[in-house]
């Protein structure tokens, strides 16, 4: 007999059976394989490839710049061309990217592989966003979200323990193993995505030539967003500096509040999501996310000067309260993200809020090293003002894009109803040009029969006088 509490915690890990599982299990798929990429890979193009550490910086910067820009048209395409479709060859696109560092030999090739990778990596994060927002209702689509960044985690954890037996090898078949896993996993990812049922195209209304960037307020949001986004090196490199830098704490403890952080949001960010249901409440989350990262800053800026352990405590209660903050922006976030967007360019505008993440990634580790390193405890209390300024600006930008939104979905309503009546109006007309010439075909018929019937009378007098003449003449005598 099936266990009620046992199946009420399976809910919550893992996503009811169908489309929203199957994307689960995609994300499972290619996160184990970038796990043990994200691990290894600086130490494979600096030893292995043999590039400086600056030339690996320098070609991972470009190649995520060009990423952001490629990331709306392909999420275009996967409108106009089917989601499904679009994921699968990204999908494959990627794993080819990622094969081609097998042969990566020097920095030139380097480059272009990494922009190819990028470039594959924006595309299929919007084609995603696309396929998901076609099979899955918008009540559900934070909720199965929030399942897929557990998802995501468990994935990452288990391909990072992959990667460090690699690391812990130090060999190069090692290393090349691992790029060899990641490739497979894309591979299997498309092969997962086939799964799901096909969404259909969606047609592209025309005059948004400058698309999403002509959504003035949507861009404010996805700015806003970005801003929120910062916490994202927090935990793989601002608070790593800190700690070596500015506190007398042990420095495994940096894998500590990575673990803490990775589990936490693996329990506990279904859950957190679970009151985010439309974009009041979003929006309410997100506020609420900015007052807690303020507060975590607070706490990891007091962990300065204290004792060893007196600062551990103090950065683990920093780092619970960062997971917190992060869980509840992401929840917020995604709400905002696809309730804002026109769903006849889903893709697209998911493309351009996900470059929110790559700005995240390449303007973050500047940010936080000038701010945390560099100025110390007043940095922290100005990275967390930042923070809770944009989660507060965040409430107004929402109300602005979506009056906007309606306003273009009651401005498309009136242009579909007028261009109804025109029809109708036309189709009117034609069938009053049609009657009329029905009503003139049949008069000209009547006087087509008139006519022959008085020639048929005038006939048939003629005919009688004619016979009426005859019998009124003499007969001649013989």
């Amino acid at each position: 007999m099936t266990n009620p509490a046992a199946s009420a915690r399976s809910s919550r890990l893992v996503p009811p059976a169908g489309p929203q599982r199957v994307l689960a299990l995609a994300q499972l798929t290619n996160s184990v394989g970038d796990g043990a990429y994200y691990v290894t890979s600086a130490l494979y193009f600096t030893h292995v490839v043999g590039l400086a550490p600056a030339r690996v910086g320098l070609g991972l910067t470009v190649a995520w710049a060009i990423g952001s820009l490629v990331g709306v048209p392909l999420g275009r395409l996967a409108d106009r061309r089917g989601p499904r479709g679009t994921a699968v060859l990204l999908a494959l696109a990627t794993g080819a990217a990622v094969a081609s560092f097998l042969v990566v030999r020097g920095f030139l090739p380097f480059v272009l592989a990494a922009c190819a990778y990028a470039s594959a990596q924006s595309g299929l994060g919007a084609a995603r966003q696309a396929l998901l927002a076609g099979l899955i209702p918008a009540g559900e689509r934070t909720g199965l979200l929030a399942h897929l960044q557990s998802t995501l985690n468990a994935g990452l954890a288990v391909g990072a323990g992959l990667g460090g037996l690699a690391l812990h090898a130090g060999t190069r078949d090692a290393y090349l193993g691992v790029f060899a896993l990641d490739a497979v996993s894309f591979l299997l990812c498309a092969g997962v995505l086939l799964r799901l049922p096909s969404v259909p195209r969606v047609t592209v209304r025309r005059g948004h030539g400058a698309g999403v960037l002509r959504d003035r307020p949507y861009v404010l949001v996805t700015f806003l967003n970005t801003v929120l986004l910062l916490r994202m090196p927090l935990l793989s490199l601002g608070i790593p500096l800190w700690i070596t830098e500015r506190t007398q704490a042990p420095a495994w403890l940096v894998s500590a509040l990575f673990v803490l952080n990775t589990g936490a949001v693996m329990v506990f960010q279904v859950r957190m999501a679970r009151g985010v249901t439309g974009l009041a409440s979003a929006t309410r989350a997100i506020r609420r996310s900015g007052l807690v990262m303020l507060m975590s800053c607070a706490v990891f800026a007091l962990s300065a000067g204290a004792s060893p352990w007196v600062a551990a405590g103090v950065l683990v209660t920093g780092a619970v309260l960062q997971v917190v903050a992060e869980m509840q922006q992401s929840a917020g976030s995604w709400q905002v993200g696809f309730d804002l967007a026109p769903a006849d360019r889903m893709g697209e505008y998911q493309g351009f809020f996900g470059t929110g993440v790559t700005v995240a990634r390449t303007a973050g580790p500047l940010v936080l090293t000038a701010l945390l390193v560099g100025w110390g405890t007043p940095g922290w209390l100005l990275l967390g003002g930042l923070m809770l300024g944009a989660s507060y600006g965040m409430g107004p930008a929402v109300r602005w894009a979506a009056t906007r939104e309606a306003t273009a979905h009651r401005r498309d309503r009136d242009r579909d109803r007028n261009q109804d009546q025109d029809r109708n109006r036309d189709r009117n007309r034609d069938r009053d040009r049609d009657r009329d010439r029905d009503r003139d075909r049949d008069r000209d018929r009547d006087r087509d029969r008139d006519g022959n019937q008085d020639w048929d009378q005038g006939q048939d007098r003629d005919q009688g006088q004619g016979q009426d003449r005859v019998k009124q003449q003499p007969v001649p005598a013989n």
